[in-house]
């Protein structure tokens, strides 16, 4: 299991905007995360007082963000991904910030290379689905871009 401050050190993600609590399991093909921040009132993606069930992506992708520096390799750094496209995103709850407790993040690798993940996930509150779909995380593409263009 890894607490918060061992996310932290792995995501871009820091202070409130880091908004997984830990991470209860992985390995080279799934993770699984919890979080309680969709319940704090300083939530940086709450707006007009309240947390739509949509920003419930960006919970998924910091999930997936920490798989990719879970998996990175121990002598080298993690490198920097970037969520290109969401697709097939269900959401089966108008809010998040209602629901007392926990919330599941579980992300599942279903291919990829050394550029192009593509990830399924889904965001659960005590056994209910909350959201799911699935991402593209494009890694390092700045600088994929800046060697395409040489």
């Amino acid at each position: 299991m890894l607490d918060r401050d061992g996310i932290a050190s792995r995501i871009p993600h820091q202070g409130s905007m880091c908004l997984l609590d830990s991470a209860v399991a992985w390995d080279d093909g799934h993770i699984h995360c919890r979080a309680s921040s969709h319940t704090a009132a300083d939530n940086p993606l709450r707006a007009d007082g309240r947390l739509g069930a949509a920003t419930g992506i960006e919970y998924a992708a910091q999930a997936m963000a920490l798989h990719g520096a879970l998996l990175a390799s121990p002598d080298g750094m993690a490198r920097q991904g970037y969520l290109a496209s969401v697709r097939n995103v269900q959401l089966h709850a108008a809010r998040l910030d209602d629901l007392p407790g926990q919330l599941d993040i579980r992300a599942e690798r279903l291919s990829g290379d050394s550029d192009t993940i593509l990830y399924q996930f889904r965001l659960e509150h005590a056994g209910r689905k909350l959201l799911e779909g699935r991402a593209v995380v494009v890694m390092d593409a700045e600088r994929s871009t800046l060697e395409h263009s040489a």
